[in-house]
């Protein structure tokens, strides 16, 4: 699995956390930035993130800025990109079994290391359930199309 990766200066630390686990976990992984923690705009990187799982390039991918909510309205804004803000477990493994979500965005402020890493650890060893999801997403689909 390729995961492609971006933060903003405000998700430097949790990403650098997150690169370490996929590297242990042998996931091949593209970090898109930001490098350090000096201000950039987050929507630039989620449009990084966004296209490259768009077009084929990446299986999933995950943003991080300090709330996750500018990442998940930028990427979700991309053509077939479904990108789930999560804040626990459980939204982690109904974003994916349900909504078959592509993108993962996670707050970078008030969440605990350890929190943070089993939400990403559940977005990871959850598969899309299909079944009575297909027609609903084939609708989201739609909506894309104008």
């Amino acid at each position: 699995m390729r995961i492609a990766l971006g933060c903003d200066h405000r998700g430097f630390k949790l990403k650098q956390t997150i690169m370490e686990f996929l590297q242990q976990s042998g996931y091949s992984y593209h970090d898109f930035g930001c490098y350090n923690t000096e201000s950039v705009d987050y929507p630039d990187l989620a449009q990084k993130v966004g296209d490259g799982v768009a077009a084929g390039e990446f299986d999933h991918g995950v943003l991080i800025c300090s709330t996750g909510i500018g990442m998940c309205i930028a990427a979700n804004k991309i053509k077939g990109i479904r990108a789930a803000l999560c804040h626990d477990t459980f939204t982690a493994k109904r974003a994916r079994l349900h909504n078959d979500a592509n993108v993962l965005c996670l707050r970078g402020e008030e969440i605990e290391v350890n929190e943070a890493m089993e939400i990403v650890k559940t977005y990871f060893s959850t598969s899309f359930e299909g079944g009575r999801h297909i027609p609903r997403l084939n609708k989201i689909t739609k909506l894309e199309a104008g």
